[in-house]
């Protein structure tokens, strides 16, 4: 009897487990739980706006608008210091480089007895006007070891100008990339500055120019040494060198202007007087003809006033004794 009794407690308790677990099976059948492919919450987010405002930045002007409105004359002017090292005639042939006639299309590396460097016989295909685009933006970035010591243009218009004028040097020019017509219908919205003040009138109201001497005291030689690659085609810059195709450029600051002996000045650089001081030097690297029109120095002139103050940063290291930089005046 007590195991009757025993036994009928254990089937009780065992009816009771299964009913609760007939009871769970049955309700995760009627509420199953939606259950995400990533586990977690999605929490508010701003990330997308950054990219929105990526997409919406403003690209710069695709080269073929550039050259759309590229002036060959400005450009033949730019191009003046070019022609140091490079022949512009057809049937010229190299110089120190090679010739700019026909460049326009005529496959890289393929001048006839000239020794290209390793890396530009590498480019492969011919001269676009995307390739010579690039190439005059930054000559050591497409051919590391480039023996062309052009540092390159960073002005987008100038170098459209440039390859303007480089589609003049063929019989048979090569026809520009066609623009956009995006670009034309842009103009007027850019053409008026916030408040309709016209661009030029809000450009009026920007901050003067920062003083030379200001520039000075945060120049650096480095740079300056970078930029100056270019004069090293005319002019010599080791003690005791002497005369190039221009002056030496060792110890020119604090020198009488026309003062190397034996080179044949032209007769306005006689004319200017005094001697090479940090700002005249400053007047002659801005603009050369500016000063003396009859030079026959090439170089247009660099319009970048923090540029120019690292050249001359790099000059003054041309000395045994340096000259010292003017001072900045401690009132404003």
């Amino acid at each position: 009897m007590h195991s009757a009794e025993f036994n009928r407690a254990g089937l009780a308790l065992l009816g009771s487990i299964l009913f609760a677990m007939l009871l769970v099976a049955f309700s995760n059948l009627v509420f199953a739980p939606e259950r995400p492919a990533v586990p977690g919450f999605a929490l508010p987010s701003s990330a997308e706006k950054p990219a929105a405002a990526a997409a919406a930045a403003p690209k710069g002007t695709p080269l073929p608008d550039l050259l759309a409105k590229a002036d060959a004359k400005k450009g033949e002017q730019i191009a003046k210091v070019c022609s140091t090292c490079h022949n512009f005639e057809k049937g010229q042939g190299p110089k120190i480089g090679p010739d700019l006639w026909g460049v326009v299309g005529r496959p890289v590396a393929s001048e006839a007895g000239f020794a290209y460097s390793d890396s530009i016989k590498k480019i492969g295909g011919d001269w676009t006007y995307e390739k010579l685009n690039d190439w005059i933006k930054d000559p050591k970035a497409m051919a590391s070891d480039t023996k062309m010591t052009f540092p390159g243009e960073k002005d987008d218009q100038k170098r459209a100008d440039v390859l303007a004028y480089l589609q003049t040097l063929a019989s048979q020019p090569v026809p520009f990339p066609k623009p956009s017509a995006a670009p034309a219908a842009a103009a007027p919205a850019a053409a008026a500055a916030p408040g309709g003040t016209s661009a030029p009138a809000a450009a009026a109201g920007a901050p003067g120019q920062e003083p030379l001497s200001a520039l000075l005291a945060s120049a650096d030689p480095k740079k300056g040494e970078q930029d100056a690659k270019i004069c090293e085609a005319c002019h010599n810059v080791q003690k005791g060198q002497g005369p190039k195709i221009g002056p030496p450029l060792w110890d020119v600051v604090g020198r009488p202007v026309a003062s190397v002996q034996g080179f044949a000045y032209s007769d306005s650089i006689k004319k200017i007087g005094g001697d090479w001081s940090y700002e005249k030097l400053n007047n002659w690297i801005t603009d050369p003809k500016a000063m003396a029109p009859d030079t026959k120095m090439i170089f247009p002139g660099e319009h970048s006033a923090k540029k120019r103050a690292d050249i001359l940063a790099y000059l003054k290291t041309l000395s045994d004794k340096p000259v010292p930089f003017p001072k900045e005046a401690s009132a404003k």
